[in-house]
């Protein structure tokens, strides 16, 4: 089993990148809420590890949203009814991934009243650490009219005011104290302008050693990730893992073996990264997109492709998991490469990716039968758009490509 050394502060911040879609209006809401909950922390004296752990779990706290109009009814006002399904979705999300399990409880409280977290059975750190998220949470949320303006220095001592009422009910009196002392700089509200933010970012990046990740890790880091994207919309609830299953096996049936093969799957798994930026209205729409929808949809590949650049620099999963909508004709998006350009790893998860596709329950058509798609694959061969070999090879073993992508 192959390992990779990789900066994972970069690759938190890197996949916050892809959570930050979501928000649409509010781009770096999670590195907002990180970076003030980091600052809170220090005027609290917090260890240094502790205050990176707080950061982390910033920027990965909002991982359990996954609609756009879930997350402005979480930007739109201090309490929501519904905020507690994100928050159990976001710490189960985390829990599956060992690596980032120890984020899970306060995440799974991160919109919960400080009067009932005095309830509830759980340590005093994982208190503070959920309500400190919290409270990092709807600052930004008061302060986001005023953003990348110095406005926010004149509305600043009402955003305090305002929270400091709520000591005791919905937020912790010594973190509302530690917080009205930072915010009394003009320096803690004028560092959230998106330069300053990502260069403090990476500043705080040099205090955190690489780590060393086995395939299994880097997986179900991938599947985290997956797992968003996938609860977009009901129909495409498991695609990301199928379509990895897919790929993979046919990756294994060209011969492919070792790291590569680990990353094809891997690359399968988060080639519709740039999705969240979607919105469900357009993933579920049942009739045609207009020109509009259809270039909100053609972008995602291509985000897929930055993003991933940034936590896979050195391997081919960031190519091989943004070009899936290309063809050989050069006629996809977003590069429009021809054939020749592509490895025949895209062209696997090229053809794994329209494969589950057709398999799966769409809003506009039902589910296909195995010969129909088998009928419309070898269609898109003729015309030039797939991979021969590729289609040739999951053919010959149809029925067990066609369990994977059905998941059964």
């Amino acid at each position: 089993m192959s390992h990779e050394t990789i900066d994972l502060h970069s690759a938190i911040t890197a996949l916050s990148c892809s959570l930050d879609l979501v928000g649409i209006d509010e781009i770096k809401h999670g590195k907002r809420v990180a970076m003030m909950a980091y600052h809170i922390a220090a005027e609290l004296n917090w260890p240094e590890s502790e205050r990176l752990g707080i950061l982390h779990a910033g920027m990965l706290h909002d991982c359990g949203v996954a609609q756009i109009r879930e997350h402005r009814q979480l930007t739109e006002t201090l309490e929501w009814d519904g905020a507690e399904a994100h928050a159990e979705r976001g710490a189960d999300y985390l829990t599956a991934c060992p690596l980032l399990a120890h984020l899970a409880p306060e995440i799974r409280y991160h919109h919960s009243r400080w009067e009932r977290l005095l309830q509830l059975p759980m340590d005093q750190r994982t208190r503070l650490r959920a309500n400190l998220l919290y409270l990092a949470d709807r600052i930004d949320v008061l302060q986001v009219p005023y953003l990348n303006s110095e406005q926010i220095l004149t509305a600043a001592p009402d955003i305090v005011a305002r929270l400091q009422a709520l000591s005791g009910t919905l937020f912790a009196p010594e973190l509302l104290d530690a917080f009205a002392r930072v915010a009394d700089s003009q320096a803690f509200w004028l560092a959230m302008d998106p330069d300053y933010l990502d260069e403090d970012l990476r500043a705080l990046g040099k205090n955190v050693a690489p780590v060393a990740l086995d395939y299994t890790a880097q997986r179900e880091l991938a599947r985290l990730f997956s797992r968003v994207v996938d609860a977009k919309s009901a129909y495409t609830e498991q695609h990301s893992e199928r379509v990895a299953l897919v790929a993979r096996q046919l990756a294994a049936d060209f011969g492919i073996t070792g790291r590569e093969l680990e990353q094809v799957e891997i690359a399968g798994l988060l080639h519709d990264l740039g999705k969240l930026r979607v919105s469900e209205d357009i993933i579920d729409k049942p009739g045609k997109l207009t020109h509009s929808e259809r270039a909100c949809m053609q972008r995602h590949s291509y985000d897929t492709y930055r993003i991933l650049q940034r936590v896979f620099a050195d391997s081919k999963i960031p190519v091989w998991a943004g070009f899936h909508h290309e063809n050989l004709r050069g006629e996809g998006y977003p590069f429009k490469s021809s054939g020749a350009a592509q490895d025949l790893e895209c062209r696997i998860i090229s053809v794994a990716d329209i494969f589950q596709a057709l398999a799966q329950d769409r809003p506009y058509r039902d589910s296909m039968a195995l010969p129909d798609i088998l009928d419309d694959l070898h269609r898109r061969v003729s015309v030039g758009e797939l991979d021969a070999s590729v289609v040739d090879k999951l053919t010959e073993h149809a029925d067990d490509y066609y369990a994977l992508a059905r998941g059964g």
